[in-house]
């Protein structure tokens, strides 16, 4: 092997350890399923691989990283015919903090188009202006769908409430 090559194992070495759960907590936030999830990771992964991007720094692989996942994602969901329903319990093991489970558990309540901006957000931590970058939206529809995301968890939790 060249060093170069050597060079990109190592590469992909960090990448995989540095944003795999990442990928996978988005993965997971649109599709609903560990499997499916652990197959869009895998995808997103061969992808940088395959095509090899250049990017502006490291804040810029990450975001394309999280689109490329949210896009491969959208795409296995509109092949796929729904799976069992997802058991909750096993959110545990995708890397979720003991702090940000009860939050994912509640983002994991709404419409797909919630879920990835919802996590990003609350989970992940990013900004508006962010997030609209990441996943090719406009910031005014990322904050949109924040409000609304939050207006639906408080009815789901008000309803909670009065069972």
């Amino acid at each position: 092997m060249t060093q170069k090559a050597n060079k990109s194992e190592e590469e992909i070495k960090e990448l995989v350890d540095k944003y795999s759960s990442l990928i996978f907590r988005i993965s997971y936030c649109i599709l609903c399923n560990p499997e499916d999830a652990e197959d869009a990771v895998q995808e997103t992964l061969l992808k940088y691989i395959t095509k090899a991007p250049e990017f502006n720094g490291e804040e810029h692989r990450k975001a394309w990283l999280i689109k490329v996942a949210a896009n491969i994602s959208k795409n296995m969901l509109m092949f796929r015919l729904k799976r069992e329903t997802v058991n909750l319990d096993d959110i545990e093991n995708i890397g979720i903090g003991e702090n940000d489970y009860e939050t994912f558990e509640l983002i994991m309540s709404l419409p797909a188009k919630h879920k990835v901006v919802m996590t990003l957000y609350y989970v992940e931590g990013y900004r508006s202006a962010e997030i609209a970058e990441i996943i090719g939206i406009s910031e005014d529809a990322v904050r949109k769908r924040i409000q609304k995301g939050r207006e639906l968890l408080k009815k789901e939790f008000e309803k909670e409430k009065l069972l």
